[in-house]
């Protein structure tokens, strides 16, 4: 195969397509989440500060003031993921497992699982 066809199939992959979405979507919900970071939490964050405008903070020759709002920036991003995605979106997940409940009974000869609505167990055939 010629490199030409292979990146073609490598492309066409259901995985690079999914990606492709992934990175984009999250870019989006990363402009949401700094939109919220930037306009709600950090003016909380600098009345709470004394001083202001903590974000110009320089130490020297270094901004530290910029690194810390990095800092702080990623940890409120991280929370906000955290609680959509992993406690958010997880909890959905659980409800709809823990919803299923199969139409089984147990077999009282063999102990092995059969549908409800069975009359004789399909593995010793003793009636149930």
């Amino acid at each position: 195969m010629s490199m030409g066809s292979d990146f073609k199939d490598f492309i066409a992959k259901g995985n690079v397509i999914d990606l492709a979405v992934a990175v984009v979507i999250g870019g989006a919900f990363g402009k949401i989440v700094t939109a919220l970071v930037e306009g709600i939490i950090m003016p909380l964050v600098g009345m709470a500060v004394p001083g202001g405008d903590w974000r110009a903070m320089v130490t020297g020759p270094f901004k530290t003031g910029s690194v810390l709002g990095a800092v702080v920036d990623f940890i409120c991003i991280a929370l906000v993921v955290f609680i959509v995605f992993v406690k958010g979106l997880g909890s959905l997940k659980k409800k709809d497992e823990s919803s299923y409940k199969p139409d089984t009974k147990t077999c009282p000869a063999c102990q092995e699982t059969v549908l409800k609505v069975a009359t004789r167990c399909k593995h010793c055939t003793s009636p149930v």
